[in-house]
Formats: structure tokens, C-alpha cells, sequence
């Protein structure tokens, strides 16, 4: 039988990853908050920007965040709205992924499979595609 000692060592060991990976999370947050990329090349520039003139899918995404992190929502959506969609998602994937682990049950975050990849892609590339055109101005950044 295991004792109360083991068992909390066990839930401690579990949540691990799911601690580095939220610390390394809140170090992303905390870089953007601080140092804002509203300035233009202040983190480089778009290689597919400079060399298209069009903005990429993900163009815009660093002002999102930093966005964020200072409540401004719908400056955050106007910067990169699937930037804004991927935070989200990725909040509650690892509110779950912690809750698993308290549970005690294994696992990664996010589980990939080649269909939510090729999914994503798709979705990227329509994304990108619809910002570059008339329709779809009003998502440029």
C-alpha cells in the first residue's frame, strides 16, 4: 500500500510538464507584455511580408498576444483573429491537460492526429488566402 508521501510525489511528478510548459507559457506572455511589437521589426520581419507584400496567416500574431495581455480584446481579434482563436484553444487544452493530471491519468496536451493536421493547414491557408483579398480586408492586420 502506498503512503500519502508516495501518492503526493506521484501527483507532484505528474504535473511536471504541464507546470514547465505553462511557466514557459506565462515567460512568452510576460516577453510580449513587456516588450511590444506594435513597433515596426521589433521582433524581425515577415520573410514571406518582405518578399510578397502580403501579410502570412500568421502576421499580426505577436501584436494579438501582446493585445491580450493588456485586455484589449478587440485590438487583439483586429491584429490576427486566429491568433486570438489559437490562445484560446490552447488555454483550455492545458486547463484540461493539468485536470487529467491531477486525475492521474497520462498524456500529452494536444494530440495531433494527420487529419487535425492537414485540418489546421487548411485552415491556415484559407486564412491567409481570405486576408490577401477584397473579401476578406477587414482580417488583414
Amino acid at each position: 500500500m502506498s503512503t500519502t508521501t508516495e501518492v503526493g510525489a506521484r501527483s507532484a511528478a505528474s504535473l511536471r510538464d504541464p507546470v514547465l510548459v505553462g511557466m514557459v507559457g506565462l515567460g512568452a506572455f510576460t516577453l510580449l507584455h513587456l516588450h511590444d511589437p506594435h513597433g515596426s521589426g521589433s521582433y524581425g520581419y515577415c520573410p514571406f511580408l518582405v518578399l510578397t507584400g502580403k501579410p502570412c496567416p500568421g502576421c499580426g500574431g505577436l501584436r494579438a498576444v501582446n493585445d491580450l495581455t493588456r485586455g484589449d480584446v478587440v485590438g487583439a481579434v483586429s491584429s490576427n483573429v486566429l491568433a486570438v482563436a489559437l490562445v484560446g484553444v490552447l488555454a483550455v487544452a492545458w486547463v484540461l491537460w493539468v485536470a487529467r493530471r491531477m486525475r492521474g491519468r497520462r498524456g500529452r496536451m494536444i494530440v495531433l492526429t494527420p487529419t487535425t493536421g492537414v485540418v489546421v493547414v487548411i485552415v491556415m491557408v484559407l486564412f491567409g488566402v481570405l486576408r490577401n483579398t477584397p473579401w476578406g480586408a477587414w482580417l488583414a492586420p
